[in-house]
């Protein structure tokens, strides 16, 4: 039986790179699929590249930086789908003009901990009542290797992914009883379309890390079979723990 099977799932920013490659992992184990997208056209093509591969998946378009966005999202996905059992809080990113705490521009700090922090947390704010009123499931949440080691000259993200790492550890706390588990996932640099971008530019924040990955350059579906994993119940007994998928960066 798919790993998946019956379960529903919410993925924020999944219309390309790392939420799309999750979308379609999840989908393929049997997940019918909520595309929490705020780019309607690129959400609604990995809700086309999911049904056409046989798959059940809707599009909503969906401001992770804003309340009423995300509350409609998961109430979208509870009405059409009648439940919620997987968050996959995925929306998120850094940019090129992040930089040390002296330098950066404040609107980029900002940004990153509006997008990537607060965005988790409204997540999470409407998605675990959904979850828990369906009986349990999983959040899992984006860290990243900048929230477990030091990199210089991403002090914007890695103040939003250091907290994203801190709130999973005490949401896990928090909402076991009500069998929901709360994880993360801490990847390092990986080959989305914008890193890609970033390393041919080449940043040499992104170069540093990619040259410390032991095992080669990490692919989108390195990630996706994390969070696979985490939305599974092989899983069962797994909460509030920050799982890098880092190709050995952090410890090397």
């Amino acid at each position: 039986m798919p790993r998946l099977e019956g379960k529903i799932a919410l993925i924020t920013g999944s219309g390309t790179g790392i939420g799309r490659a999750t979308a379609r992992a999840m989908a393929a184990e049997g997940a019918r699929i909520v595309v929490a997208e705020l780019d309607a056209e690129s959400g609604e093509q990995t809700a086309q590249i999911i049904t056409q591969a046989g798959g059940d998946c809707i599009s909503v378009v969906t401001d992770a930086t804003q309340e009423d966005s995300v509350k409609a999202a998961i109430d979208t996905a509870v009405r059409h789908y009648g439940g919620l059992h997987v968050l996959h809080n995925n929306a998120g990113g850094s940019t090129p003009v992040d930089s040390t705490v002296v330098d950066v521009a404040l609107e980029e700090f900002w940004r990153a901990i509006r997008l990537d922090l607060f965005g988790t947390f409204l997540g999470c704010r409407f998605g675990i009542p959904a979850i828990i009123a369906s009986g349990g499931g999983a959040v899992i949440n984006m860290a990243s290797n900048v929230a477990l080691m030091g990199i210089a000259g991403l002090d914007c993200y890695t103040a939003a992914k250091g907290g994203i790492a801190a709130i999973t550890r005490s949401m896990a706390v928090e909402f076991a009883p009500q069998k929901v588990r709360v994880n993360a996932i801490a990847p390092a640099a990986t080959l989305t379309a914008r890193v890609r971008a970033r390393l041919d530019s080449g940043k040499s924040s992104v170069m540093k890390i990619a040259a410390g990955q032991l095992l080669g350059l990490i692919e989108p579906e390195d990630i996706a079979n994390m969070a696979v994993f985490l939305a599974s119940d092989e899983a069962r007994m797994i909460t509030g723990h920050i799982y890098p998928v880092d190709s050995g960066i952090t410890m090397s």
